[in-house]
């Protein structure tokens, strides 16, 4: 029985230390096999997709010096993917929905492009900060909203990403615990309504690391 509805996403379980964020590596123990393996469709599939996201990124990116930023990025994609995935099995710990590994993710990346376009191009960054055509009476009012909306960017990402994990998660266990109390009809209109919900957070599973993904790649175009 969980102490409260929240309990699911407490790291710990031992006093000295947690070993649920070991859940996040469990699977990357699993993808070097991929290497020397005979291809499969498993491995023509995860091909594709990763040549898509790479042709995306890369065209996100715009510029030809960075093109080789993508790989990062995609890396970036796949480990917030999966997860998000790990988080939907039972017995294993959401990893991504907790701000400590969103906010990890998010503000080295977000410094050093800040760093990076602020030394190389800050003629560029500066001009980031005034909207074209804006009257010049507001451009004071306008300097401090676009520096405040480019400070909170790491936060909104990992927010963003934490917000989603949780509230998926939260809506399968309040579903769940209502079971025992249902009559038998009712209780299997609820495991079917639990599985489209289960369907709906794989797809949001995918949806939010393409989202974090792309919104860090356009973050990285403008410095």
């Amino acid at each position: 029985m969980m102490a409260n509805l929240f309990s699911s996403f407490d790291p710990s379980t031992f006093p000295a230390m947690s070993l649920n964020w070991v859940s996040s590596m469990i699977i990357f123990m699993m993808m070097p096999s991929l290497f020397w393996m005979i291809p499969s469709r498993w491995t023509m599939s995860w091909i594709i997709l990763t040549s898509t996201l790479h042709k995306e990124f890369k065209i996100l990116i715009k510029s030809k010096k960075f093109n080789g930023m993508t790989m990062m990025l995609l890396t970036l994609f796949i480990i917030i993917m999966i997860n998000n995935f790990m988080g939907l099995f039972p017995y294993i710990f959401t990893s991504s929905s907790h701000m400590s590994f969103t906010l990890t993710l998010s503000l080295p990346l977000w410094l050093s492009f800040m760093i990076f376009g602020w030394i190389n191009n800050t003629t560029h960054m500066l001009a980031h900060l005034v909207p074209q055509g804006a009257p010049s009476i507001l451009l004071p009012f306008l300097v401090i909203v676009e520096s405040i909306s480019n400070i909170i960017r790491p936060g909104t990402l990992a927010i963003r990403l934490t917000a989603n994990m949780i509230a998926g998660h939260l809506l399968l266990t309040l579903m769940g615990n209502s079971g025992s109390s249902l009559s038998t009809m009712m209780l299997s209109i609820l495991v079917m309504s639990q599985i489209l919900l289960l369907m709906l957070e794989s797809a949001v599973a995918i949806i939010q690391a393409y989202v974090f993904s792309v919104l860090t790649t356009l973050y990285s175009s403008e410095s």
